[in-house]
């Protein structure tokens, strides 16, 4: 049992205080991958350049005399065409190839229907876990919940565990059949239980649920910070964290380094005994925290975030420079081998021209779920028209990606819309019409709920909302109006009124990726300052 913590120096290098009988411990951490299996287009991450910087690492560790440990906050899920019409096939092999030991469920690995999960759990050689996604059937843990390791004469445990705001960010579809208990509800039990059958020396978790800053949360579920202040202290020694996508880079206590670039130094968090890490996002960085166990406690030596082939931008004499941070990490030629098929296949399916845009299409995750933008506005006209509904909504969660302007593909599309959500629409009339859009508007920003509106106009004063007119038209309370909005919301997902039992309500078998690209199809070229 851990009795206390302490970094050892200034995360600059090692402190050689240790002796010989103690045992040294690399932990390396990835999260969010989101289908990024390839580089981009300039070369930045991807899974050949982490191989080659992983198999680095375990040398450098091994001469160290330091075991190695290689987990994943989980997301693996959604985000590039290419791996999306697969499955993540790539992806989740790819990790298999890189060696991982385990991994958190994310709420994006519910992103298909259920039987898709279970054959990407065939896929991996390593664990996908969870202790607070039970069957509401049975009761029982619906995947597994933890995962014990031996490491030379070290005996550690993990733990995953996944956000509870899957229950509405997640397909309702998929997901129906499941509880998601609060997190430390389901772990403080769990953490009796291996006490008295395991006696773990480290105790570790692997989460899904996001960092942030001094549990201050907003419309989140609460996430990493909030788990470790609320257990007994010292009782999880470290949490390796994914889903608010950010590097976990401190300044002070309860303070984020806001300016951190690839390359920079950085400092994990710490939090009632738990240090708490995360990598941002898509294999970008590889996070490396190495410490020693000794006398029953567990230090902290050394922290770092590696990039995989990440750019910086400096301010050089007035004018920012972009420059590659670190070494070119060369492609490990095996794992290039394994995935270019995969990245054939997929290229093949998506590269072809479908239209041009004049301008660009606002799809950045800063934008769409803070402020309206014209690819919201696009995406909601293309759907509404699409069954010649009167005006359309989407979550701005549901929005992905930026188009920019030029020539526009079907993996330009698979990039805003990776989803495969159909369109459905309702028809409402009246104060029940006010009542659903007074719900849809009050989302706040920073939230995937924040709606994206089409064809109606309204004024929202604090406690009211007053719809002023539906395409274009003066408001009628005596006519009913259809409207869009995809499976996901209307099912319930982000927090939406669930409407698929409404009498009015119909669900098509035409998906979101589909109706944006006819509209492409149909309209192009498309000026984006027009829309």
């Amino acid at each position: 049992m851990r009795t206390s913590f302490a970094l050892a120096v200034t995360l600059s290098g090692f402190t050689t205080f240790a002796s010989a009988a103690a045992e040294k411990l690399t932990v390396l951490h990835t999260n969010d991958n989101h289908g990024r299996f390839w580089r981009n287009d300039q070369g930045e991450y991807g899974m050949s350049a982490r191989k080659t910087l992983i198999d680095q690492l375990r040398k450098e560790a091994k001469e160290k005399n330091h075991h190695v440990l290689l987990l994943s906050g989980g997301d693996i899920n959604t985000g590039v065409p290419e791996s999306d019409l697969q499955y993540a096939e790539p992806d989740f092999k790819g990790m298999s190839l890189l060696g991982y030991d385990a991994m958190a469920i994310g709420n994006h690995e519910f992103d298909n229907p259920l039987e898709v999960l279970d054959k990407q759990i065939a896929w991996s050689n390593f664990p996908l876990l969870s202790a607070n996604i039970f069957d509401k059937k049975t009761g029982e843990h619906a995947y597994t919940p933890y995962h014990i390791i031996k490491r030379g004469d070290l005996n550690i445990a993990i733990i995953g565990l996944t956000t509870v705001d899957t229950a509405k960010i997640a397909n309702p579809e998929y997901i129906g059949n499941f509880e998601f208990r609060e997190p430390v509800a389901a772990t403080e039990p769990l953490l009796s239980k291996l006490e008295a059958k395991y006696q773990p020396d480290i105790t570790i978790a692997v989460t899904h649920m996001g960092h942030y800053v001094d549990a201050k949360h907003g419309i989140n579920a609460p996430g990493d910070v909030t788990l470790a202040r609320n257990l007994p202290k010292n009782s999880l020694d470290m949490i390796i964290g994914g889903h608010s996508q950010e590097p976990i880079c401190m300044e002070g206590k309860n303070t984020a380094n806001t300016s951190f670039q690839p390359g920079d130094k950085c400092q994990p968090d710490q939090q009632n005994g738990t240090w708490i890490m995360q990598a941002h996002e898509w294999g970008k960085y590889v996070g490396k925290a190495e410490f020693v166990f000794e006398n029953n406690q567990l230090t902290l030596v050394d922290y770092q975030l590696i990039p995989v082939n990440m750019y910086r931008e400096d301010i050089v004499e007035g004018k920012t420079v972009k420059s590659l941070a670190g070494e070119k990490i060369p492609e490990d030629p095996e794992m290039l081998a394994f995935l270019t098929p995969y990245q054939e296949k997929g290229a093949a399916k998506i590269s072809q021209p479908i239209g041009k845009l004049i301008g660009h299409l606002e799809g950045d995750r800063n934008k769409v779920r803070f402020v309206q933008t014209n690819l919201g506005r696009l995406i909601a006209k293309a759907q509404s028209e699409s069954v010649a509904a009167d005006f359309g909504i989407i979550s701005g969660g549901g929005i992905r990606d930026s188009i920019k302007a030029g020539d526009v593909s079907y993996k330009d599309i698979l990039q805003v819309h990776p989803f495969k959500n159909r369109i459905t629409y309702l028809e409402l009339q009246g104060q029940e019409l006010i009542d659903y859009i007074a719900i849809a508007a009050n989302f706040p920003p920073d939230s995937g709920a924040y709606c994206q509106f089409y064809g109606i106009e309204y004024e929202k004063s604090s406690d009211s909302i007053v719809i002023k007119s539906i395409a274009g038209k003066p408001f009628d309370m005596s006519k009913r109006y259809r409207f869009t909005l995809n499976s996901y919301n209307a099912a319930g997902g982000d927090g939406y009124p669930n409407v698929t039992n409404h009498a009015h309500f119909v669900a098509t078998d035409t998906v979101d990726a589909e109706v944006l690209k006819n509209y492409f199809l149909k309209n192009s070229p498309i000026d984006a300052s027009k829309i």
